[in-house]
């Protein structure tokens, strides 16, 4: 049993994540300030059930306040931490530029200080697959350099990244940062594909589909994010005496990055096929134009999670979906879900 510090415990992902860390007897204190990014009913409906579980403390401040989070970290002093506590959303950076630099840098260097003085044993924090930004070659490997991303969220995930690096190197703080590929299932956020296609369908409003729907993700299921964290978080990194600085993916600090991904490239079109056989309705498309700060296509090499950590995301896009509409039936009303029809391996992966 483990004393956990869980940043943006009421998010999607926080949430599951500190589930499954109170399933397994560890305590958690959740911190998050509830902001209203998207309905914070969703979010309250969320830390309701955590506030339920033996073992859960909760402490609504903001990343960003300075004096709280080392307040924070004095009074709790947590083995671990795993930071997801961010301002999210791509599109969104490009309307509230300061709200990112805000939570996602000045909160994650409070992070930083909180651990380095507080001898913290290991931090796992939230990448993003936006670091890989304008990077045309898939899939995308963290042996691949990430220096030209595309929007701000993007650049304050590859900030995150060096921070974490510098503290490793100077102080010996282990570091493994997360690059989740797009994240979905029971309790998601409102802003991301799935909510909003579901939402619309049922509501007889036309889909925005952007790019024209030559867009291609890598859709991962969130109890394969949370099995990945879990995992890593128990594995604290060594430092590799010999590791090379001109290979992204190694260090002579004791710090690692990994991507977690369903290592498969997904077309979005398929994705909403899915989704229109799960609801049983067709949804009215309006084919859109590419979004500033997006890119065409994400694929995750997960080698390096599988050969160091032993474990790869597997959850197929069709039951993964099943179970997100089923939840959303269930949490906002609706009828029994009918499974969705699988594609053959090679078709929903994009392999020839």
């Amino acid at each position: 049993m483990a004393r956990i510090l869980v940043t943006g415990a009421a998010g999607f992902i926080g949430f599951h994540l500190s589930r499954r860390l109170l399933a397994r007897g560890d305590e958690v204190v959740g911190l998050d300030n509830l902001n209203p990014y998207y309905d914070p009913r969703l979010k309250g409906a969320r830390l309701a059930q955590l506030e339920a579980e033996p073992g859960f403390r909760f402490a609504r401040m903001d990343l960003a306040d300075r004096d709280a989070v080392a307040g924070l970290f004095r009074e709790v002093r947590p083995e671990r931490v795993v930071n997801l506590a961010a301002q999210a959303g791509v599109r969104y950076s490009l309307e509230n530029p300061h709200a990112y630099v805000e939570s996602n840098v000045v909160g994650f260097i409070n992070v930083l200080e909180g651990c380095r003085s507080h001898q913290v044993e290991h931090l796992a924090y939230a990448s993003s697959s936006s670091v890989y930004g304008a990077n045309t070659e898939l899939p995308f490997s963290v042996r691949h350099g990430v220096d030209h991303p595309l929007s701000l969220y993007a650049a304050t995930k590859k900030a995150n990244e060096l921070m974490a690096h510098t503290y490793s190197h100077l102080y010996g703080l282990p570091t493994t940062g997360l690059r989740f590929f797009t994240v979905y299932g029971p309790w998601g956020r409102p802003d991301m594909a799935a909510f909003l296609f579901t939402r619309a369908i049922l509501e007889g409003r036309p889909i925005d589909v952007f790019n024209h729907g030559r867009m291609r993700r890598d859709f991962t299921y969130v109890d394969d994010i949370v099995e990945g964290v879990v995992r890593v978080l128990d594995r604290p990194p060594a430092p590799d005496p010999a590791g090379t600085y001109d290979d992204p993916g190694v260090s002579r600090a004791p710090y690692r990055v990994y991507n977690i991904g369903n290592h498969q490239s997904v077309e979005l079109m398929r994705m909403i096929e899915i989704l229109e056989q799960c609801l049983g309705r067709t949804a009215e498309k309006n084919m859109l134009p590419m979004q500033p700060g997006d890119v065409p296509a994400t694929f995750a090499d997960v080698d390096d999670l599988a050969r160091e950590v032993g474990f790869a995301p597997a959850t197929p896009l069709e039951e993964g979906l099943r179970r997100f509409v089923e939840w959303y039936l269930g949490f906002y009303g609706g009828g029994p879900v009918p499974a969705a029809r699988a594609e053959p391996a090679a078709a929903a992966s994009g392999a020839s």
